[in-house]
């Protein structure tokens, strides 16, 4: 039966036939873990992570969205955070709760999508992601901005890891359309950055990672943006 779109759902799940279907891609990602993949080699958290936790940032409850192989979810839970940490991949998830119950740490980890995650309205203190959004479809961008903004609590902190233009192209929202790729995920420059988030958030700190050579006890990459937001509410 052919579909009809009725309603705002309707309309983004059209949108998402265009584009890869993501759950097969990262399942197919995440399935060999010697690929040599960055942080698939690195269990540290990232270098900005630990700068915001040794700077002041002490959440409570806190949620990683596409928290991968569970690294950085890890880490907040060595501090004492109560985490969540989310990823659409079964093979991540796995991966995770095995590094997780090496490392002594309680992580709640769920194999689900941002956008199917069931959240109370300001429920967390903070939010980290590291790597999601610079893989997400423009039409998915302001269903995502909404979802964090009501998960957050007042004061509420979002951290955001995303690719710069030297970490894939610059590709503007129309092209990805046009093409039908996200390709390896969107370059973003700092305007176009930090042009997302002015209505949603007051962003704190804002640079490149810091490139880490390892082995160390720290993980950095300069192709990435990082940058430490604060809800506004």
């Amino acid at each position: 039966m052919e579909r009809a779109i009725l309603n705002y759902n309707n309309l983004l799940d059209m949108l998402d036939d265009f584009l890869r279907e993501p759950k097969e891609f990262w399942e197919d990602f995440y399935e060999d873990r010697e690929k040599d993949i960055p942080f698939f080699k690195v269990q540290a958290p990232d270098e900005n992570l630990v700068e915001y936790f040794n700077s002041g940032l002490k959440p409570n409850r806190v949620l990683e969205i596409g928290c991968g192989p569970g690294r950085n979810a890890i880490f907040m839970a060595q501090q004492g955070c109560k985490v969540d940490a989310i990823d659409i991949s079964d093979n991540a998830i796995k991966w995770a709760k095995e590094r997780a119950e090496r490392a002594e740490v309680q992580v709640d980890f769920h194999c689900v999508s941002l956008f199917d995650y069931s959240i109370e309205p300001d429920t967390y203190d903070f939010i980290y992601d590291c790597g999601m959004l610079h893989h997400l479809p423009p039409h998915r961008r302001l269903t995502y901005l909404e979802t964090i903004k009501s998960a957050l609590k007042k004061d509420g902190h979002l951290g955001l890891v995303c690719f710069t233009t030297d970490g894939a192209l610059d590709t503007s929202d129309w092209d990805i359309y046009k093409h039908g790729s996200l390709r390896r995920g969107i370059g973003y420059t700092e305007d176009r950055l930090k042009e997302v988030f002015a209505a949603y958030f007051e962003i704190k700190s804002f640079r490149k990672m810091k490139k880490i050579e390892q082995p160390s006890h720290l993980f950095g990459e300069d192709f990435l943006w990082v940058s430490l937001m604060k809800v506004k509410k």
